[in-house]
């Protein structure tokens, strides 16, 4: 069986968020299952990009519009990542360092499909499936249907994952002289309320479509930014997989970024270990318990929340705990936890920015990971945090509510239902409460770092549903 994922994002060539974690490793747990899947994404001038090796194994032209653009297929050599990728690279359009924030971006994903079915249609290539991750490449169904050049691709089976609802692409009609030529009755199919929307052409062309979790489906159905009525239309072919991570990665035994690596036989003293060495570079207490943030200023992730949370904290609940938070975004988020980094309040600190190596740090040293979002389609970082035998505390919402059962409940970690400052505090103080019984809290650490949340599992979901359509 022949599987191209379409993404914009895959780890650990161009990262913004979760979707690239998704994309850099279903494949290859795919491929695990006897599954010849491989990834084609955009190049971008990017470290990865020149570290390795690649051939260039097609060249073409095409037009997008009066625009005559000329592309190159790169393929990595070695296959290091365990699956084929594909990197397409359109000079001046897809040939940049950021994946997103550019004024023609829409132009830039347009022409990003149209290079692949280009190349597709020059080298005869018919997969059994392409798999189109979120909005930027939700075209792609559609054009293989419907558009003049490429209907040859009509009965190649299309599966759409939902990473972020929100997000749809929306795009002016006045762009869809850059299609590639498509039977202009269906043009419907491209529209919602007077606006081409390839999120929304995705639900509606695709075979099938998955959301990161099962909850987050339920929660389409009610708010979708306005498409929450096509996708509870179209649940016939939908289905909820929640998301894995990849334990070649996100491992405390074997990951070489930590101070110390631990296992469930030595998880807190290795814990303690990692976060005693975090001490001696950032302005925490390693005799405190440590909560952290890891996440985007974003009003979606709850950073909003931080600063009146952390001030909270620090009047009704002071000196029992050290707090971190690693992030970047919203420049007025940003604005307000300078704000407090300013008022030097004793046992926090934070970092700027995102650097992968202090995430995986973060995660072996806290004890605590908090996850106020108000979306969370999957969330990865509960599962990351479960993974270094960190207790979760997240708001019961998409896929925190699915992987993050209450301790009150028989679980493992700690919810509140609302993002009342107060509630949260709440939750905080009931997680510390927990930590300061030393031996349920370490049976705890055993439970959650033994919870399997591995692609292996979501793998097979996925190759069940490509032997369903096919």
């Amino acid at each position: 069986m022949k599987v191209f994922h379409l993404s914009v994002e895959c780890y650990p060539i161009a990262k913004v968020g979760g979707l690239a974690d998704v994309v850099g490793a279903l494949p290859k747990y795919q491929t695990k299952l006897g599954v010849d899947a491989a990834v084609i994404m955009p190049w971008y001038d990017r470290p990865f990009v020149k570290d390795h090796s690649f051939d260039v194994v097609y060249e073409g032209t095409f037009f997008q519009g009066s625009e005559r653009l000329d592309y190159s297929v790169f393929k990595e050599r070695d296959n290091i990542l365990g699956f084929e990728l594909y990197l397409i690279k359109i000079p001046g359009k897809l040939d940049r360092q950021e994946v997103y924030c550019y004024p023609d971006e829409g132009e830039q994903f347009i022409a990003f499909q149209h290079a692949v079915l280009n190349w597709f249609k020059a080298k005869a290539i018919v997969p059994d499936i392409v798999h189109c991750h979120d909005h930027h490449v939700g075209l792609m169904p559609f054009l293989m249907k419907y558009s003049n050049e490429y209907n040859f691709l009509a009965d190649v089976k299309t599966v759409a994952t939902v990473h972020n609802g929100q997000y749809q692409g929306w795009t002016h009609w006045s762009k869809a002289i850059l299609l590639p030529g498509f039977d202009s009755w269906k043009w419907g199919l491209l529209d919602w309320d007077g606006l081409i929307n390839p999120l929304a052409a995705l639900i509606k062309c695709c075979d099938a479509y998955t959301t990161v979790s099962e909850g987050y489906l339920e929660e389409l159905y009610v708010d979708a930014n306005g498409l929450q009525h096509l996708f509870y239309d179209e649940r016939h072919k939908s289905v909820g997989i929640v998301n894995g991570i990849d334990w070649d990665i996100w491992n405390p035994d074997k990951d070489y970024t930590l101070i110390e690596n631990y296992n469930l036989a030595s998880a807190f003293a290795g814990k303690l270990k990692n976060k005693q060495a975090l001490a001696q570079q950032y302005k925490i207490d390693p005799a405190l318990p440590l909560l952290v943030f890891i996440g985007r200023f974003a009003t979606e992730k709850g950073a909003d929340l931080l600063p009146d949370i952390i001030l909270d904290l620090t009047e009704n609940f002071p000196g029992r705990l050290s707090i971190f938070i690693l992030g970047a975004g919203d420049p007025a988020i940003q604005a307000r936890v300078k704000m407090l980094v300013d008022k030097q309040i004793e046992n926090f600190d934070v970092f700027f920015g995102y650097d992968e190596n202090l995430a995986h740090w973060l995660y072996a040293s806290a004890d605590f990971l908090l996850m106020p979002s108000r979306v969370e389609p999957c969330g990865l970082n509960q599962l990351y945090a479960m993974k270094y035998g960190t207790l979760p505390i997240v708001h019961r919402v998409g896929g925190l509510k699915d992987t993050v059962i209450d301790l009150e409940n028989n679980g493992y970690g700690v919810g509140f239902d609302t993002l009342k400052v107060a509630d949260i505090r709440k939750a905080i103080v009931r997680a510390v409460e927990y930590y300061e019984n030393r031996s349920k809290f370490e049976d705890n650490q055993h439970k959650i770092m033994s919870l399997d949340f591995s692609w292996d599992k979501s793998a097979a979901k996925y190759l069940n549903l490509y032997n369903q359509l096919i």
